[in-house]
């Protein structure tokens, strides 16, 4: 089911005592979840999430474990940001509970802006790189997923295989994907606590720093190059030598030498699961906007190559 914005309001109320709503508009990233901003009394935001199914509210718990665990982190100061504080939560008519937490003030992180350098892309290779450093077991205590290198290997080429399946992916590039899943040296990898689902909306930068760090229901113990894919597709060039660069000086036991191909790779396959997503859920739009990227990629390629 979804709720209103006053629906929420009402539970984030219910959830944190004191609170008094005096406005609510709705929340970005809604996903699988209700979302809404609730401004209090004093001024200050909230943020109330509510999930619309059972898998998803199965996840938050997830989440909401994850995100307690990782406070022994931020205190220590292993974390260098901060992650959303559950201040309380609100049960569910149907089931499972609405969470509410402070809203972090700051700005999402502008890719496309980042320069080289030891400003911000610096900063942000390091808070990945303090993601992937964190010990496997905060993860894997909370019940969410974990995989070896092969295990994500598999799941890649299963990905694959599928998206072939569609008629939808161009010949050359479907060959270039088989070809670099099949050469193992290239996923010969340590796997890390991975966030998973790192974007733009995820990260709040403020004066050249990333001060939080939010959505972690996909984390995982898995590639690090799923948290970098993105980055490395949508920054600047010569953002991206400085993210990197930083990353590799803050991992104390990298031994990962491909792990930028192997990030690149992963950004081009995430077409490929768009596309399954558009044919699973049967939405044409979807379908055809990924089939244009895909077609528009194999042409990238084929240039690089001539």
């Amino acid at each position: 089911m979804s709720r209103t914005p006053l629906a929420l309001a009402a539970l984030s109320t219910a959830a944190v005592p004191g609170l008094d709503a005096q406005s609510v508009r709705v929340g970005e990233l809604a996903g699988d979840y209700d979302v809404a901003v609730v401004t209090g009394q004093d001024d200050q935001e909230w943020v109330v999430r509510a999930p619309r199914t059972t898998v998803a509210g199965a996840a938050l718990e997830a989440e909401i474990e994850l995100l307690d665990a990782l406070r022994l982190y931020i205190d220590t100061g292993v974390l260098p940001f901060v992650v959303p504080q559950v201040a309380g939560y609100a049960l569910l008519p149907e089931g499972g509970r609405a969470v509410v937490h402070r809203r972090i003030i700051g700005s999402n992180l502008d890719v496309e802006a980042l320069e080289p350098g030891p400003g911000l892309a610096a900063d942000l290779g390091r808070a990945i790189a303090a993601i992937h450093e964190l010990p496997t077991s905060v993860v894997e205590t909370c019940g969410l997923p974990s995989y070896t290198a092969s295990e994500y290997r598999e799941r890649r080429l299963t990905e694959v295989d599928e998206a072939a399946k569609t008629g939808r992916v161009p010949p050359t590039l479907l060959r270039r994907w088989e070809t670099a899943l099949e050469d193992v040296s290239l996923w010969k990898f340590k796997p890390v606590v991975a966030h998973g689902d790192l974007a733009p909306d995820q990260l709040l930068v403020d004066r050249q720093r990333v001060v939080a760090v939010s959505g972690w229901s996909e984390a995982r113990v898995a590639d690090p190059a799923d948290d970098l894919a993105w980055l490395i597709a949508a920054a600047p060039l010569e953002a991206v030598d400085s993210i990197m660069e930083a990353y590799q000086l803050r991992r104390t036991e990298l031994s990962d030498s491909r792990l930028a191909e192997r990030a690149m790779l992963v950004g081009e396959l995430a077409l490929a699961r768009w596309l399954l997503h558009g044919v699973r859920h049967k939405l044409p739009e979807v379908v055809e906007d990924a089939t244009s990227m895909l077609e528009d990629l194999d042409d990238a390629t084929l240039e690089e190559g001539g």
